[in-house]
């Protein structure tokens, strides 16, 4: 089959041909890019937290009445009812391992500040999300330690929650070392927090753990955190509870039950409830990047039944216009598949057009989209993805109609004389 009668017919039709072809332009730059948004948005929500997630669950709630201040006796007593709840929820049979913190991963309340390798500098190369957390920190969370150990028992302490942060000790993430330290390990190496003067000695590095925020604001430091041996005792607490296998919704239910026993002076957060697993924070947090998703994925399945409409319709009406000459055909000998291939490369030439226009649209939207939305370069690989999916759009489009015209017989050609 040669190209100049596929291209002498598609001149003869000029407004259909160029309409196909915007309308698969403009859904390949649409397509590319909803498709990249969508492989992002499943990247960021399936991306680790760095924590064991099974079985783990927070508590959150509030003292009634509790003293407020920062000097010694209320930070004591207050240290006391944290204690005290710590406790009553270590004895719960469903419980594994309990300890107080001031957030989790994904629980979108961050306490963050500046680390530096130097004392009293200002402008720190690190921005790190800080956990504090009580015995059994490590053990709670289910974090993986790469490299040196776990608190001791007497490197645990407590502070009023506006003191200064000094601690002795702290385990940072990997990135926070690597960010740090990129030319040496940074184990036994101090950090110093905050433009602080006192030393931080670095005992242990983990091999991830995610920041309490995904918003933009915290893209930069995503994973530079660190865990601070260090009770913080205030009006309210959280914490992070580890249930034994299997047994996190009797754990769930048993821990605001038994605080409230305890002592009925509170008030519990979480909608009421007092206890979310970890499933549901990581659920909450990505509602909106899973809504993205679906919308974008709605969006192309729309654009790309209306293209594979539009190019049903117009290859059938090009069909009932050539009848006689598809009869006439037959009659001098084409085969049905000979006048089926004919209707998909002339699709084919039509979309190939469209993808090309199509390419440069979707990098151009691409670059409006990094402007205004702080976007990645697309990669080359959507693009690619896209103009495979348009031009396969295009050839199962035209089959129906392309094969209504293979079945036209040959006497068609004779009826008129």
């Amino acid at each position: 089959m040669t190209l100049h009668p596929l291209l002498a017919a598609l001149r003869r039709h000029k407004a259909g041909v160029v309409l196909i072809a915007l309308q698969i332009a403009l859904t390949l730059a649409i397509v590319c890019n909803a498709i990249f948004i969508i492989g992002s948005r499943v990247e960021r929500i399936q991306r680790p937290s760095g924590l064991n997630e099974n079985d783990l669950f927070m508590v959150s709630q509030q003292f009634v009445g509790a003293p407020n201040g920062d000097d010694q006796a209320t930070t004591d007593k207050l240290d006391s009812l944290l204690q005290a709840d710590v406790a009553t929820l270590r004895n719960l049979p469903d419980v594994e391992s309990v300890t107080p913190i001031n957030s989790l991963p994904l629980a979108n309340s961050t306490w963050s500040g500046g680390a530096s390798t130097k004392p009293d500098e200002k402008n720190e190369p690190a921005h790190v999300a800080y956990y504090f957390g009580g015995k059994d920190l490590l053990k709670t969370l289910g974090v993986h330690l790469t490299s040196g150990r776990d608190f001791t028992n007497d490197e645990y302490d407590n502070r009023a929650f506006r003191a200064p942060n000094k601690p002795a000790v702290a385990i940072i993430s990997q990135a926070l070392a690597d960010k740090l330290y990129p030319d040496h390990d940074a184990l036994g190496k101090p950090i110093y927090f905050d433009g602080g003067t006192t030393p931080t000695t670095i005992v242990g590095i983990v091999e991830r753990l995610q920041t309490p925020s995904v918003d933009s604001w915290a893209n930069d430091f995503a994973w530079n955190t660190a865990l601070i041996p260090t009770r913080l005792d205030a009006g309210y607490s959280r914490y992070a509870v580890r249930a034994k296998p299997g047994r996190m919704d009797a754990a769930m239910k048993a821990a605001t039950a038994a605080l409230y026993t305890a002592n009925p002076m509170r008030v519990f957060f979480l909608d009421g409830k007092g206890a979310r697993a970890f499933s549901e924070i990581r659920a909450n947090t990505y509602r909106a990047d899973r809504g993205m998703a679906i919308l974008m994925g709605v969006i192309c399945l729309i654009l790309l039944a209306v293209t594979g409409a539009g190019i049903v319709g117009l290859t059938s009406f090009w069909v009932g216009q050539r009848h006689k000459q598809i009869g006439v055909r037959r009659a001098l000998g084409a085969r049905k598949r000979d006048i089926l291939h004919y209707f998909q490369t002339e699709n084919l030439l039509i979309a190939g057009g469209g993808a090309v226009v199509g390419i440069v649209l979707a990098i151009g939207l691409n670059l409006w989209l990094m402007s205004r939305f702080e976007m990645d370069r697309i990669p080359v690989l959507y693009v690619l993805f896209g103009v495979a999916v348009v031009l396969l759009l295009g050839q199962a489009a035209v089959f129906a109609p392309a094969r209504r015209a293979a079945n036209v017989p040959p006497v068609v050609a004779t009826r008129s004389i």
